[in-house]
């Protein structure tokens, strides 16, 4: 499983110098080896001289490009949101119903948490370890996402599409049921993640009472 690109939306690499596509390449490689080494080993048994060696650099190659191991851990932790706020940004400004909109989320906040399944549950394991001001970052992170989904279930009870007493609930656990995804999804299991994304989708419809 592939940590998600940093580079921002898709077209800014063509606003990029070679020389900034270079550091940002340089920056994902150390982030993947990092995040494989957080993973099998957890954080605290790896150190960045064991993330130099994965990489065949040394140190300061690394230190080039984060100030620590703390900072690494941050970018790793954050993948999964970031992702799924720009899931929810992109969709929100759609021409569509709530209903198509929800649907829509429904399957590209899936498929943002299962691709990147591994951060998650680095996250899930070490948010302990996350420095306070990025644990904050990401908290704000968190209900940004939870206050967009709401004004998106309250846009649906508002035209009679939801049929739901309490938005904010339904949003929490909406974001519980996909979150948690990550714990019992296999890449080579039985369903593809298109149909597991359908299904999921299609759940999710049905919890605010759309019925198709």
């Amino acid at each position: 499983m592939r940590v998600i690109t940093l580079n921002g939306p898709p077209d800014m690499n063509s606003q990029m110098t070679i020389k900034d596509q270079v550091i940002a390449l340089k920056r994902e490689r150390i982030v993947e080896a990092a995040a494989q080494l957080f993973y099998d080993r957890g954080y605290d048994r790896t150190t960045l001289e064991a993330v130099a060696d994965s990489l065949g650099v040394t140190k300061p190659f690394i230190y080039g490009h984060f100030k620590s191991k703390a900072e690494l851990l941050g970018v790793i932790c954050t993948c999964g949101v970031s992702a799924s706020l720009s899931a929810i940004d992109k969709i929100a400004a759609m021409d569509l119903s709530p209903t198509n909109k929800l649907s829509l989320l429904g399957r590209d906040f899936l498929i943002a948490v299962l691709n990147n399944q591994r951060n998650i549950a680095i996250l899930t394991r070490e948010e302990k370890n996350l420095e306070p001001d990025e644990f904050l970052r990401l908290s704000n992170l968190r209900r940004e996402f939870d206050a967009k989904l709401v004004a998106l279930l309250c846009e649906g009870v508002a035209t009679g599409e939801f049929r739901l007493k309490d938005p904010y609930v339904a949003a929490l656990s909406i974001g519980g049921l996909v979150s948690w995804a990550y714990v019992w999804y296999r890449p080579h299991g039985r369903l593809s993640l298109d149909a597991i994304a359908d299904e999921v989708s299609a759940l999710i419809l049905s919890m605010v009472g759309v019925t198709r």
